[in-house]
C-alpha cells in the first residue's frame, strides 16, 4: 500500500502472533544509513523489530519479510511504509506507523 516511510519506533503488529492472537511490536534495528529522512535512517525489509507475545507476554525479535515496495529500494532491500502488509512468517506484518516524513510518499504498489 502506497504511503510514507517509518523508522525507528514504528508500532507493527503479526497476525497471527507466536502464539495465534496478534503479537504488538516496535522497529528497533534499521541496517542501512544510506537513505534518511529528518535525520532518521528510513526502515527497509530485514529490518528487525521487538515483538511482544500476547499470550504470555515475552518479548522476542523478528526481521520484516522480503516484500515491500516494488519501486523504491535501498542496497536491494526494500523501503517499508506505513500501510504496508508484508508477509513475514508466522503470518502477515501491518505496519502502523507514524511515519518518518509526511513530505515524503512511495506511490509504487507492494
Amino acid at each position: 500500500m502506497p504511503g510514507p516511510p517509518v523508522s525507528y519506533g514504528c508500532m507493527v503488529i503479526i497476525t497471527p502472533g507466536l502464539s495465534g492472537p496478534p503479537d504488538t511490536g516496535t522497529i528497533i534495528g534499521i541496517f542501512q544509513a544510506t537513505v534518511t529522512a529528518n535525520g532518521l535512517p528510513l526502515a527497509t525489509t530485514g529490518s528487525l523489530c521487538l515483538m511482544i507475545n500476547s499470550v504470555w507476554g515475552f518479548p522476542y525479535p523478528l526481521v520484516i519479510g522480503p516484500v515491500a515496495s516494488s519501486g523504491v529500494s535501498v542496497n536491494g532491500t526494500s523501503l517499508v511504509r506505513m500501510g504496508d502488509f508484508i508477509p513475514t512468517p508466522p503470518g502477515i506484518m501491518s505496519i502502523l506507523g507514524p511515519p518518518a516524513a509526511t513530505n515524503v510518499i512511495d506511490q509504487w504498489p507492494p
